[in-house]
């Protein structure tokens, strides 16, 4: 492990600019540079950079964070490949950090099994190459399905021999040790004896981003209909199935150039789009897809085509995936190829261009291709065109957007002749109900019962408006951008400790029992909190150049929103240069107005329930209708002797 002050000398030391310009063109504009947006296309420039707060922001695309989020989004590399990437431009020595026996012999343990797979993807790939065996058999076998040597190379694809132990005796003559043949699945051991698993099968190595092998994949030569056609390692410490998808290493390249990827079921699919010049693809490997490995493809693009074997399988793997892919936010489309074909077959009759083009006239949004597919099974049964409109709808939901979902919405009520507000009742319903259990998930038992005490679970959890988030948002802009200037001097009770912006916000929020709904605002109060508690002064650097990227991609995000003066100050002329110097109006009054609002929800949210309510919680409601009504009154009072910016 790095050792952490070396992390934060490279942090101090990369000067964003610098390390943005070595990518890019930027231009000087005022204290900050700007220029064209690397990660999307664009004619006007979009991209900020701000040296002094240290982070760069595009307005178009999003993105956004410090010199390290840059390179890793640049370069498609992890946080530690990036810090070292920058500690060699600034000639700054790595320092591993000292670490326990336990995470010694873990790591050691890591990287003797990747020692063993890199091994073996060379003796399966000589085997192949070189051997009698291999070819006549693997390398006979690859020519007649039409792979030809280059790709055969690019991959590294070997052979195994069909003998029960040939890999194994010649890694432990190598000098490996069986436990490590053991734990990455390459051996197995059967009565005090070690046997391959992969005999007599054509070897497909399955690659990390970085190129390291994996673990792999096995096709059998043998027409046995009890012999499983194919193979894989089994899962180990090195090789997660569900976080890995095979070709991604030779496909993010042209996935990033194209702005889209393509993605197939099988190893053989990958090979041969790769000979007929489309490389953008990778493939789930015959597993069922998971959000970990479109994650992966989310690094890269927010396109994916589908492109599956036109048989039921091949159908309902796609239905699958795909509310998964919707799910991410990301853009899905999908192509059948004609009965009896799949993208291997189809790819060797066609080359790169004529099979874009065929995909390009093809692929279908996935509304229409679910739509299309359901209502042929549908037809005429009323009970199954019902149970197809909420099949599609549970599609629809899953998108985040709400303006891209809103689109869908109209497009469905036009296909299956459905009213539109029928369906965007649906499928609220559906966000609804998603919403409640993933709020059971993130919060552990104490954070939930802090919040059933300040709110009933259909105003905070069920009713996520546009309006509340606004509200912890700019109670969050204001924590990471001035958590550390002093708000109000020191009093009697703490003579010595003035109090912050950080100590307003946090002591307000605990005192009255509040939690954001946004899991990563509470992580940034948790953030805030723990520096305090170390007596540490949170500032703009301890989010802006937080490990974790989805932390520092928010504070860029703040940190780069603008603030403009109220009218009220302008109308006056008042000569207020900075945000900083109403700080003591604008805070109380941002966390007061935050206040106001969720006691005006918790207040329709106990009308609406008065209307149907028996007379014995009749009763209980009228008091707390009393309560709130109360309180709102108050925090109307203390907000009309305020601004609210």
């Amino acid at each position: 492990m790095i050792d952490p002050s070396t992390i934060e000398r490279i942090i101090d030391t990369a000067e964003i600019t610098e390390v943005i310009q070595d990518f890019i063109t930027l231009k000087k504009r005022g204290v900050n540079y700007i220029g064209l947006c690397p990660f999307h296309n664009e004619k006007t420039p979009s991209f900020t950079v701000s040296p002094s707060k240290g982070i760069f922001k595009c307005f178009g695309c999003g993105k956004g964070g410090n010199s390290v989020n840059f390179v890793m989004e640049h370069e498609h590399v992890s946080w530690v490949e990036a810090l070292r990437f920058l500690a060699g431009k600034y000639g700054i020595e790595i320092i591993e950090k000292e670490i326990s026996p336990e995470e010694k012999e873990k790591q050691d343990d890591r990287e003797s099994m990747m020692l063993v797979s890199g091994f073996a993807g060379k003796f399966f790939a000589g085997c192949l190459n070189n051997h009698e065996e291999g070819l006549a058999v693997g390398m006979e076998y690859l020519k007649e399905r039409g792979y030809r040597r280059p790709v055969i190379d690019k991959f590294q694809v070997g052979y195994s021999p069909g003998k029960w132990d040939a890999f194994t005796q010649e890694a432990l003559k190598n000098g490996f040790k069986a436990e490590y043949l053991e734990k990455t699945g390459l051996s197995i051991n059967k009565g005090d004896k070690l046997f391959d698993r992969f005999n007599g099968r054509i070897i497909f190595p399955i690659h990390s981003l970085s190129g390291r092998i994996l673990a792999f994949g096995a096709r059998t030569l043998k027409q046995d209909k009890n012999t499983a056609k194919y193979l894989n390692s089994p899962e180990s410490e090195i090789y997660h199935k569900s976080r890995i998808l095979y070709g991604l290493f030779f496909a993010k390249r042209s996935i990033v150039q194209n702005d889209k990827c393509y993605l197939v079921e099988g190893y053989t699919d990958v090979l041969s789009m790769h000979q007929a010049g489309i490389e953008n693809v990778v493939a789930s490997s015959g597993t069922a897809l998971t959000s970990g490995q479109i994650r992966l493809i989310k690094r890269f693009t927010n396109n994916i085509t589908v492109l599956y074997d036109g048989d039921e399988a091949g159908i309902k793997a796609s239905l699958r995936g795909i509310d998964l892919i919707l799910e991410e936010g990301m853009n899905v489309k999908v192509l059948m190829f004609p009965e009896g074909e799949d993208p291997d077959s189809f790819s060797k009759k066609s080359n790169s261009e004529s099979f874009i083009e065929y995909i390009r006239e093809n692929e279908l949004d996935f509304v229409l291709f679910k739509t299309r597919l359901l209502s042929e099974e549908a037809k005429s049964d009323p009970v199954k065109k019902a149970t197809m409109i909420g099949d599609v709808v549970r599609s629809v939901a899953k998108i985040p957007d709400r303006i891209t979902r809103m689109v869908y919405i109209r497009e469905c009520a036009a296909i299956l002749n459905v009213e539109e507000s029928i369906l965007y009742s649906e499928a609220d319903d559906i966000r609804r109900k998603e919403a409640v259990k993933k709020n059971r998930h993130q919060y552990n038992d104490q954070q939930r019962s802090k919040s059933e005490k300040i709110t009933s679970q259909s105003a905070l959890m069920n009713s996520p408006l546009p309006e509340k988030e606004i509200h912890e948002r700019e109670i969050i802009r204001l924590l990471v951008n001035h958590g550390s200037k002093e708000l109000f001097p020191s009093t009697e009770n703490h003579p010595e400790k003035p109090v912050t912006v950080a100590d307003f916000i946090i002591n307000e929020l605990e005192r009255d029992e509040l939690v954001l709904s946004n899991v990563i605002y509470n992580i940034i109060i948790r953030e805030c909190k723990n520096l305090i508690g170390q007596n540490m002064i949170p500032s703009e650097k301890s989010f802006s150049n937080h490990q974790d990227t989805e932390i520092s991609h928010v504070a860029a995000d703040l940190l780069s929103t603008s603030y403009d003066l109220s009218r009220i100050w302008k109308r006056k002329e008042a000569q207020v240069e900075t945000e900083e110097d109403v700080l003591k109006e604008l805070v109380p009054s941002t966390v007061l107005a935050y206040k106001s609002f969720l006691v005006r929800e918790w207040l329709k949210d106990t009308e609406a329930k008065l209307k149907d309510a028996g007379d014995e919680e009749s009763i209980l409601l009228q008091q707390r209708y009393m309560i709130l009504k109360n309180i709102n009154m108050q925090l109307a009072r203390q907000l009309g002797n305020r601004t609210v910016f």
